[in-house]
């Protein structure tokens, strides 16, 4: 999945006003509070991914259509039939800080915004036709009251959940599940019969599409227009939010890489006069931190605790480079994403809520 800027977050819609934060330096803007943004989705980037859900919803023939508001991160509250959008979405300022703060811009491009948009339309229509209480779906999916963790092991290569968002998204929680299939489901040209045949998973599939089916033209039973979280309402600065929000994708410190970092570098002094580990990694860290995110689906923010951990490791240890560097750049990509993978499956992984 890529996870840069797009060419549309980077641009500025003609006829807005320019904000007074929009040419501060990142530790002012990181003081400002969140409800003085003065932020609104209309004549933004989002206005192209949301017109695309909603076409691809008529499609369907499904009446219903999400309400959408700027809040602090993407989500769907339990009860209400809308979805709140990340505030950095809607400014190319915000955006470049977001890149800064957590390495990447989640929904910045708009095929990922729109992947992302399809799965929280998955939650929203649940909640629009109380889709959670019928015993089909329970038995199928499992229970929404089965409580969120804090954690979750992903088994990357069950044939049970379908492959939407990253990180096995759908293997979280019975709500997650639903929401992933129904953007499978939703998606034009998924041609999921033919992807997942075989696959126990193409029971839900197929359970969604009937359901689906069945609510084609029939009316929301819930129509609420709450936001929960607005952006106005928000008090948090900006630098409060990213602290926050690092501490939850950070991982804990440790040094049980020692033994695969000595058979990579040495700490001998017969190579005391090849190139020092850690200068090779901090010139390295962006492209090999990108390409293990996607590989892994992980979250770039979190590979480079783990590779920050690393290069600490290095530099108190000593190590120097033994064999070429084109070598030592695959050999070190090849353990990064070893450490990242046994991470993930470690039941430490944090869920994105």
């Amino acid at each position: 999945m890529q996870r840069a800027l797009s060419d549309n977050t980077k641009s500025h819609t003609p006829g807005q006003l320019d904000p007074e934060w929009m040419n501060w330096s990142d530790e002012q803007l990181l003081d400002l509070p969140m409800c003085r943004l003065n932020l609104e989705i209309k004549g933004s980037f989002l206005e192209g991914p949301i017109a695309e859900l909603d076409r691809e919803l008529e499609a369907r023939r499904l009446l219903f259509r999400p309400h959408y508001w700027l809040s602090n991160e993407w989500f769907t509250p339990d009860g209400v039939p809308g979805i709140a959008i990340p505030f950095y979405l809607v400014h190319p300022r915000l955006a470049k800080l977001e890149l800064a703060q957590m390495l990447e811009v989640e929904g910045g491009t708009p095929e990922w915004c729109l992947r992302i948009l399809r799965h929280e339309a998955g939650h929203a229509i649940e909640n629009a036709y109380g889709i959670r209480r019928r015993r089909t779906r329970q038995s199928i999916f499992g229970k929404s009251s089965q409580a969120y963790p804090k954690y979750y092991t992903p088994r990357p290569y069950s044939r049970s959940f379908v492959r939407h968002l990253d990180v096995w998204y759908a293997q979280s929680h019975p709500d997650e599940d639903f929401a992933e299939t129904f953007a499978v489901w939703l998606t034009p040209d998924s041609m999921w019969e033919e992807r997942y045949c075989g696959w126990p998973v193409l029971k839900k599939l197929r359970y969604v599409d009937a359901l689906m089916q069945e609510l084609a033209g029939a009316a929301p039973k819930v129509v609420t227009r709450e936001e929960i979280d607005p952006l106005p309402s928000l008090q948090t600065t900006l630098r409060e939010h990213y602290e926050h929000k690092r501490n939850h994708y950070g991982v804990e410190r440790s040094s049980f890489y020692d033994p695969d970092l000595k058979r990579l570098f040495s700490e001998a002094p017969a190579h005391a006069g090849k190139p020092n580990a850690v200068t090779f990694l901090n010139r390295f860290r962006r492209e090999v931190r990108r390409k293990v995110a996607s590989w892994t689906g992980e979250y770039q923010y979190t590979i480079d605790q783990v590779l920050e951990d690393m290069i600490q490791r290095c530099r108190q240890l000593g190590l120097h480079l033994t064999v070429p560097e084109e070598q030592a750049k695959l050999d070190f990509t090849i353990l990064l994403t070893v450490h990242t993978m046994n991470y993930l499956r470690s039941g430490r992984h944090r869920v994105a809520l």
